[in-house]
């Protein structure tokens, strides 16, 4: 099962963006971003919300609870 933070980054590479172009988009920094990626901190729920209505995908998606 993939972490959160795979599935943050599959989404990110799936759409070819940088760490910079996602920072731009959620108002985060490419370090931050990183970081939720690789697991080292966690995303609130608000972020959460707005990588699944940026990239079009459930919260259950992000979760790992469907495909």
């Amino acid at each position: 099962m993939e972490t959160i933070g795979e599935k943050l980054r599959e989404l990110r590479l799936n759409k070819n963006m940088s760490l910079n172009e996602l920072g731009q988009v959620l108002m985060a920094s490419h370090t931050t971003i990183s970081r939720w990626e690789r697991g080292l901190r966690e995303p609130s729920i608000e972020i959460l919300l707005m990588y699944a209505k940026y990239f079009n995908v459930s919260m259950d998606y992000i979760f790992g609870l469907e495909d």
